[in-house]
């Protein structure tokens, strides 16, 4: 009787699928184009901002050291339109917010604690040096790098860069991932069914994760599960010239899971197959020339959770970015059972505690074809192999899934 291999761990097939995983190059896009895309290199401030001492606040310019006697107002400053003469003793300048602070001054009087009468104004209290002053440079300065290279742009980056004086940014190129569903049962959406049909779903969730994750999402619909049908739906995949090949379904070890067999009639190097993890072991990882292959299972809770656990890291270093599991610490809001010898993800809700704390509530159906489930929950609890019942309030990890 021969012996059963081990199953392959989370950890190394995670280490298996992001081997040689490195940026695809980058390209230059708008600042408009630039949400969400991961910065290439460094970027460094074109410019120093503010430029200039500048007035936080309306009111007058002045030298902190007269504000004990009236002062005589010479002209005034406003932003995009500077005073142009210097601020001497017994000298002030009418100011407004952002506008740049004269020669001479080195201090703004608030208009609030300022007495005018007629070109006299007199402090109803003392200023203090520097006072309602942006000085040059406090926000950046040329030269300096303002973003990291790797970052995931938010809006108020994009906004960081552009006032750096950056019209374009180099991004790293997206990479293009195609996502082949397969199973005689499948039907669109809004299509006509058959009476033993069901509606395929799981590709929406797949395409979506992409899209959110930085890749360039391809839908190749849906294949039967006819060996030559997916064989020629693969060829037809690596013929665009993609970088990653999704398959969803038919991974398994049943009678009509053909899909393994038709990625090796398709050349397929296959790096492993079945991996020590529920939901989601029968997942597929291999080579097809350059390209990458991931067989996701056809169960749709199993989809999402391996598409979280394997192709988000993997996009995340296709990108350049940190491509490691962002695991959480919470409690647990209900009682956890010891677990068995496969590594288990809870669908589970979210919340804070009363001290603070995150809330991880798993979900009280953990059946792998629930959409319904999937769709209530904001994480996975990771449950370890063999790890020990967790009481209501006890320690748990959690891995929040992408909105």
């Amino acid at each position: 009787m021969t012996e059963r291999k081990p199953l392959l761990s989370v950890e190394d097939a995670l280490a298996a699928i992001l081997a040689g995983a490195k940026p695809l190059g980058f390209e230059a896009v708008s600042l408009a184009e630039a949400f969400g895309r991961t910065l290439a290199r460094d970027l460094v401030a074109l410019r120093t901002q503010p430029p200039k001492n500048l007035s936080a606040m309306d009111g007058y310019a002045l030298r902190a050291q007269d504000t004990g006697r009236p002062l005589t107002v010479i002209g005034e400053s406003s932003a995009g339109a500077g005073f142009e003469g210097v601020c001497g003793p017994g000298e002030a300048v009418r100011i407004f917010t952002g506008a740049p602070l004269p020669q001479g001054a080195d201090s703004v009087l608030i208009q609030e604690d300022a007495e005018r009468d007629g070109d006299l104004v007199t402090a109803r209290a003392g200023v203090a040096l520097g006072k309602n002053v942006r000085v040059a440079g406090v926000d950046f300065r040329e030269g300096e790098t303002i973003l990291p290279a790797g970052r995931r742009l938010t809006p108020a980056d994009v906004a960081f860069a552009a006032s750096a004086d950056h019209p374009t940014l180099p991004v790293a190129r997206r990479p293009r991932i195609a996502v082949l569903s397969t199973g005689d049962e499948l039907v669109p959406p809004g299509e006509k069914r058959g009476p033993d049909q069901i509606v395929a779903s799981n590709a929406y969730a797949v395409l979506g994760l992409i899209a959110a994750c930085g890749g360039e999402a391809i839908d190749l619909g849906v294949t039967p599960d006819q060996p030559e049908a997916i064989e020629a739906a693969i060829r037809n995949a690596l013929a665009m010239t993609i970088d990653v090949l999704v398959t969803i379904g038919g991974a398994s070890v049943g009678d009509r899971d053909f899909v393994r067999g038709a990625l090796a009639a398709e050349g397929m190097a296959l790096e492993f197959w079945k991996i020590n993890m529920k939901p989601g072991k029968p997942l597929i990882h291999g080579h097809i020339g350059q390209t990458r292959v991931l067989g996701l299972p056809g169960n749709p809770v199993s989809a999402v959770v391996c598409g979280e656990l394997f192709l988000k890291p993997m996009i995340r270093a296709l990108c350049g970015e940190p491509a490691g599991h962002k695991l959480e610490p919470a409690v647990a809001g209900a009682d956890l059972k010891a677990n068995g010898p496969r590594r288990e993800f809870l669908r589970a809700t979210l919340a804070w505690g009363g001290e603070g704390r995150l809330v991880a509530t798993p979900q009280k159906d953990q059946d792998s074809s629930l959409n319904s489930v999937l769709a209530r929950s904001h994480a996975l609890i990771l449950r370890e192999e063999n790890a020990p019942a967790v009481a209501r309030g006890g320690d748990v990890r959690v891995l929040r899934l992408t909105e």
